[in-house]
This record gives structure tokens, C-alpha cells and sequence, in this order.
């Protein structure tokens, strides 16, 4: 597998033979989190892809995805993600299906039914301390955005 990091928001992942590896056009461009965000999305994707096409009866040798993303600020996140697949071994009669497989990559499940994160703060010990209380957030729907506006805000 090759990695390419194709622009500062987007990914591609590659099929290739040899270890996986991660590659960008310049030596000073960075895997930032957010081409890790993009590569587990992309290998997730590949990889139910592959495994749904080896029970198919589908060679994947040109299976491509991409993956890219935009920000949105206050506060600063990813606000959507976009993955697309070229595969031009995939019969026209297998094209929905494909897709539907796609969707069933659990990092895709995971980001649009997100979990709940707890930070905590941890002693020297790698302990919780009385001192250190853990925060959890819990993902935020459009119903709990709304009860948790304040009075009068535009909703």
C-alpha cells in the first residue's frame, strides 16, 4: 500500500506491491493528524472494498481512493470529509453495491456516530489524580446543540 499526502487536506491510497508506505511531493510537507485522519478513512475503505471484491470475484490491483477534508473554525475541525474510489475493474453492474460497501467501514461508522472521548489528566504514577478529573465530551446531534443553546440564540 502507498499513501500519498496530495495536498495539505487530502490523501491517496494506492495499492502497491513491497511494505506500506507514506509519501508527500516535498520533503518539508508533514503527515499532520489530519492525513492520519484521512488514511485510516482511505485503508478502511480499501480494505472492505478488497475483501467484499475477493468474495466477488474482483481484481482490486486498481483500486484508488482518495480522501480529502475541509475545516471549519469556532472551534477550529475537520467539517466533512469526502472519499472517492476509481476502480476501473469494477463491472458498471457492481457500481451500487460497491458504494454500498463502503459505507459499511467502520472508521466511516465510527466518525458518523461518534463516540464519546474522555481526556484525563494523569500523575508521574500514570494515575488519575483526586486533583485530576477526567472530562468527557460526548458528540454533540443537532437535538443536543439545540437544548444547550442559550435562551434567545439563533438555533
Amino acid at each position: 500500500m502507498q499513501i500519498t499526502l496530495t495536498s495539505e487536506e487530502s490523501v491517496r491510497l494506492e495499492p502497491t506491491s513491497g511494505p506500506m508506505t507514506i509519501e508527500a511531493p516535498t520533503a518539508d510537507r508533514l503527515y499532520s493528524p489530519f492525513h492520519m485522519l484521512g488514511s485510516s478513512l482511505a485503508f478502511c475503505t480499501y480494505s472492505i472494498l478488497a475483501s467484499w471484491a475477493s468474495n466477488a470475484g474482483i481484481g482490486t490491483d486498481s483500486l484508488v481512493v482518495d480522501v480529502a477534508w475541509s475545516f471549519g473554525e469556532k472551534p477550529h475541525r475537520v467539517t466533512d470529509l469526502r472519499v472517492a474510489f476509481s476502480w476501473p475493474e469494477l463491472p458498471a453492474s457492481r457500481r451500487a453495491a460497491a458504494q454500498r460497501v463502503a459505507e459499511l467501514c467502520t472508521v466511516h461508522a465510527t466518525l458518523t456516530h461518534p463516540p464519546a472521548i474522555t481526556i484525563a489528566l494523569v500523575d508521574a504514577a500514570g494515575e488519575t489524580g483526586a486533583a485530576a478529573e477526567a472530562v468527557t465530551a460526548t458528540p454533540a446531534t443537532p437535538a443536543t446543540r439545540a437544548a444547550s443553546a442559550p435562551e434567545g440564540a439563533a438555533r
